[in-house]
């Protein structure tokens, strides 16, 4: 006998063996899975699944970066890359890779520089501004550019919309576009007596002083003189920049377009937060041209020294991990629905370039 052979037990030939139940597999359901998936795609699941799949797995390897996306085909040689800037100015995250609006821009402008072909940069802007910090990183992306940057302003492009177009070799506005709103914004809320309508009395501890300064707990009158000068020389220092971005960027020396407006003596007066229009900006030195993106890209190829060029853009290709993000990550995910409104939301205690067309 082997040692450690289980012991046959013989069976019972006055009882038939009953036959043992196979395990059932779940490929049919898998399979169920697939059908569905290929109807609701319109016959076209299979091959688009395949192609994702075959992205995700060759992307570092194979795929480009980026892919070119032709908006207007003239037949040339020679490029302008659109970039856009749309809503809200911030730093949180826009796409499935978790890459946040400077993020986004950076690598465009990046592509766009790198790329031989083009000539110049269209940063087509509509955006009542937003964070201080965001709106200071994007226009240090605009200021270091290699190729020339025509900022071209949609509906709104004011506060930290304008200051991410300051630095700009060239700006075009439409005589209605909404701008200016040059001015810096920090809120809060108090609920303190709605707290003491309800009985309820904050315990506060604090290591010094001004350690509860903004807390939606303090009175109106509570917050003292002290506290009240520290957060005003905090918006007059980010005030003061904001000036300084839009004194060196609207400097003929500093552009390319060396033949566009400048500033006008009192454009200081200009810059108390009110909102202008495009005309009232082109006569104030703020904007260089009125017009839309045909006008842009005319002074584009002007300055770049060429006659035609097509516009293209640049996009992120897709790939399975951006369609599906949550199957390679184990953090709990949002379904997001976009409704076509969006909707601000402002953080109190934060500092903001932002217009006052979006608070009110």
């Amino acid at each position: 006998m082997i040692e450690n052979e289980p012991p046959v037990i013989p069976s019972n030939p006055a009882q038939p063996r009953r036959p043992v139940p196979q395990k059932k597999g779940r490929g049919w359901m898998w399979f169920s899975f697939f059908l569905l998936f290929c109807m609701l795609c319109g016959g076209g699941g299979f091959f688009m699944l395949v192609g994702m799949i075959g992205a995700a797995a060759g992307d570092l390897e194979t795929n480009p970066t980026y892919d070119k996306q032709t908006v207007r085909n003239n037949g040339s040689e020679n490029d302008l890359a659109l970039i856009d800037l749309n809503g809200m100015i911030a730093s949180f995250a826009v796409d499935a890779n978790g890459h946040n609006q400077v993020q986004s821009l950076k690598r465009q402008f990046k592509w766009a520089n790198n790329d031989d072909s083009v000539e110049a940069i269209l940063f087509r802007i509509n955006s009542p501004g937003g964070e201080v910090l965001a709106s200071d990183e994007i226009a240090d992306i605009v200021r270091e550019s290699d190729k020339p940057v025509i900022a071209v302003m949609g509906a709104v492009a004011a506060s930290g919309g304008y200051y991410v177009a300051a630095p700009a070799d060239w700006i075009v506005a439409h005589e209605l576009t909404i701008t200016g709103s040059i001015g810096v914004i920090m809120s809060g809320y108090s609920v303190r007596n709605l707290m003491d309508k309800a009985g309820v009395q904050p315990i506060v501890f604090k290591s010094g002083k001004n350690k509860d300064m903004l807390s939606m707990n303090k009175r109106e009158e509570d917050i003292t003189d002290e506290e009240r000068k520290i957060v005003q020389d905090m918006i007059g220092e980010t005030f003061g920049r904001f000036k300084k971005v839009v004194r060196e960027g609207r400097d003929a020396n500093n552009r390319d377009g060396s033949n566009g407006q400048v500033l006008a003596d009192d454009w200081e007066s200009f810059a108390d937060g009110r909102i202008l229009s495009g005309n009232t900006a082109l006569e104030q030195g703020f904007v260089d041209e009125l017009g839309d993106l045909d006008e842009g890209i005319a002074r584009a190829l002007k300055i770049a020294g060429i006659k035609d060029a097509n516009v293209i853009r640049f996009k992120q290709p897709m790939n399975f991990s951006m369609m599906f993000p949550f199957l390679g990550k184990s953090d709990p995910q949002q379904i997001k629905i976009d409704w076509g409104v969006e909707l601000p939301k402002l953080k109190a205690g934060r500092l903001y370039f932002l217009s006052p067309t979006l608070l009110y």
